[in-house]
């Protein structure tokens, strides 16, 4: 189909020629060979007047024409899914979508996981694709290269909407031989234990609890510093640290490890986990199915 003289296939492969930065990464994505690729790309530079994408040594590099084209060819591709996810219906039990989502571990284990033993059955056919939040989330909620993000609320994109998932209080979690589990947890306990907290990526960014703890004032002794939410727990077996834990993975966590549970010793605000996705997919019932999926064991636990 021509659209003023330009075969519209040649967008998607415009996009993702821009995305890549490489015919053959883009011909495995769009799973063509790389003469085809290398004929495209040929034909986008003849109706463009522009060579898009420059080879120095090993690498492409896009034109100051092609970064210009960017947004422009991104935002017709997310008109036109937007249009095709409005006008179809979606049914699970026959659908074959990918569904791209970037949530925390925590959020694979307490929420996701237990929607996926439903899922297997009621939609059989569906297929996800999950990857952790990092530096470039908001660019890939942006360009439409992911359907939903998981966050809490102080990490949701102010440029797109987003909607309570659940609320989620925080408990204490240590390992069970600690004896400061033996009676009441004090806020003089709490601060004088050794703690174990996550913090994320490169920059070692806080997470919801730990931004917490220092607007409150409360000084801690950090010990260890993990990568992620579920290896949090493991590090806190037969030591007397303490953690701060979401309340739906410490009920998890203590099933399957020696570990206890306590109030936090101060008043501590519940978080506000939220589910975002790209304004193009407000009408999307696809979309909206699979947050009702997430949402019903964030719900229920």
């Amino acid at each position: 189909m021509r659209f003023k003289g330009l075969d519209l296939n040649l967008l998607g492969a415009l996009d993702v020629l821009l995305e890549t930065r490489s015919v053959s990464a883009a011909a495995r994505q769009m799973n063509l060979s790389q003469p085809a690729m290398s004929a495209a790309l040929t034909r986008l530079r003849d109706f463009f007047g522009d060579e898009l994408l420059v080879a120095q040594g090993k690498r492409m590099y896009p034109t100051a024409y092609a970064e210009a084209l960017v947004p422009q060819v991104r935002e017709c591709l997310d008109a036109v899914e937007s249009m095709l996810v409005t006008s179809g219906r979606f049914d699970p039990a026959t659908s074959q979508r990918r569904f791209r989502l970037i949530l925390s571990d925590y959020v694979m284990t307490a929420v996701l996981a237990p929607a996926l033993q439903t899922l297997a059955a009621t939609a059989p056919g569906i297929r996800l694709e999950i990857t952790l939040p990092s530096p470039e989330t908001g660019i890939e909620l942006r360009e439409g290269r992911a359907d939903l993000f998981v966050a809490p609320e102080q990490f949701i994109f102010t440029d797109h909407p987003s909607e309570l998932l659940c609320e989620e209080r925080y408990v204490v979690v240590g390992w069970a031989e600690n004896p400061l589990f033996d009676d009441v947890l004090t806020l003089e306990d709490f601060t004088s234990a050794g703690h174990v907290v996550v913090r994320f990526g490169g920059p070692r960014d806080l997470s919801f609890a730990d931004r917490q703890v220092r607007q409150l004032g409360i000084e801690r002794r950090v010990e260890v510093e993990a990568p992620s939410f579920t290896t949090l727990p493991w590090l806190l077996v037969g030591s007397q640290r303490l953690a701060l834990v979401q309340e739906r993975l410490a009920q998890r966590v203590v099933a399957a490890l020696p570990l206890r549970t306590a109030p936090i010793p101060f008043p501590f605000q519940p978080m506000r986990e939220m589910i975002q996705y790209h304004s193009s997919r407000k009408n999307d019932e696809g979309l909206r199915w699979m947050i009702e999926r997430l949402r019903e064991p964030a719900v229920l636990m």
